[in-house]
């Protein structure tokens, strides 16, 4: 079986806030899937490790992580700062590298050889997709994936659309998976595809606008949701538009959230709203540890980290960063909060508070915090607490 590791940049550096040394890019979502699914899905392989990053971060489905070293065939090695796209890649039996614009981002190994290190040699196939430099970009990604994304699930011979609701464009453009839709419910398929994979559930009095993916037991309870992915476990409600959210996150209240990315167990207090646009309409960058960064973008909201948090009514910059483990109370609220600051007083959660508050919340998305849980959320304060 041939396996596929998933090479973690050396040193991804703050564009990858506030991810950095909580879980490896591999593991966040660029369009519908994981990059590391992504890649999965275009080479047909079966077992995935992760090599390179943290040793330890609090997730709950996770690929196996490994230490970089020499990889043995046969693997495929790929750069996890690459979300590939398109049909399956055919492989000859000669090619040693995948290549996107002349750039190497993938390597054939067969068996009997060990690969050690990125290189530039032996024959290359070219693969879709895109680059990716910094958290930012899996905005970039949604806005350019997603849609494919949302196409190619109608392959699956989904249900038909729900009786006794609305829906603009064609039906055939929705693709229900054993959800359950309650009567009222508007599908505006007119922009794209909308998924609803196994156990979603919409109430009435919510408006999907496509394309839209929507993860196993999510749950839509009111508002206007459009042209985002919604990974598995969450709770939306209000006004969302174009946002990434990784998965068991909480959006369960009135307030807008626009061109944002949200990490594991993110909760979002009523009221809490984002900016995603300058009053300039101007370049977003973002303020962080290792200086101003430039992103390419004229729309960017919140990058949350895991387990962040916001209080009822917080209103948040155009380009925000919230690390993770935040509690962001109190205003102004600057644009760069630290992992684990409580409140904007100087004040950070110890690892003993951080452990508590996880062991509160995994439980309601039915997560048992087992001592492998436990060791991940220390393991991670260690490498973020100041």
């Amino acid at each position: 079986m041939t396996r596929l590791v998933c090479l973690e940049p050396n040193a991804p550096g703050s564009a990858w806030h506030p991810f950095q040394g909580v879980r490896p890019i591999a593991e966040l979502r660029a369009g519908a899937w994981r990059i590391r699914d992504r890649w999965a899905g275009i080479l047909g392989t079966e077992e995935t490790v992760v090599m390179g990053g943290p040793a330890h971060f609090a997730d709950v489905d996770s690929a196996p992580s490994v230490p970089a070293g020499p990889v043995p065939g046969p693997a495929i090695v790929v750069r996890s700062d690459f979300a590939p796209a398109g049909p399956a890649v055919e492989l000859d039996p000669a090619t040693r590298r995948l290549t996107h614009d002349d750039i190497t981002v993938g390597w054939i190994v067969p068996e009997g050889e060990v690969w050690t290190a990125p290189d530039d040699a032996g024959p290359s196939s070219p693969v879709d997709g895109m680059p990716l430099q910094g958290a930012w970009d899996l905005l970039t990604a949604l806005e350019h994936l997603l849609p494919a994304d949302c196409m190619d699930a109608l392959a699956a011979g989904p249900d038909p659309v729900p009786d006794n609701c609305l829906v603009l464009g064609d039906p055939g453009d929705v693709a229900c998976f054993g959800a359950q839709v309650e009567p009222g419910v508007i599908f505006d398929v007119r922009g794209g595809v909308i998924v609803l994979e196994e156990g979603v559930e919409v109430l009435a009095g919510t408006r999907l606008e496509g394309p839209l993916f929507v993860g196993p037991t999510s749950r839509l309870v009111a508002g206007t949701i459009r042209h985002s992915v919604i990974g598995p476990h969450c709770r939306i409600h209000g006004e969302v538009s174009v946002c990434v959210f990784l998965g068991y996150a909480n959006k369960a209240h009135d307030g807008f959230l626009g061109h944002s990315v949200l990490g594991h167990w993110t909760n979002l207090g009523a009221g809490t709203t984002t900016s995603n646009l300058k009053n300039t309409y101007g370049e977003v960058r973002l303020d962080l540890p290792g200086g101003r960064l430039a992103t390419g973008r004229t729309n960017l909201g919140t990058l949350f980290g895991d387990h962040a948090k916001t209080a009822i009514g917080s209103m948040l910059s155009t380009g925000s960063v919230v690390g993770a483990g935040a509690s962001v109370v109190g205003a102004p609220l600057p644009r760069w909060i630290p992992p684990f600051a409580w409140g904007l007083g100087g004040e950070f959660l110890d690892p003993d508070g951080f452990v508590k508050i996880a062991k509160r919340v995994m439980p309601r998305r039915k997560i048992e915090v087992t001592a492998e849980i436990e060791a991940s959320l220390r393991a991670t304060h260690a490498r973020l607490a100041r």
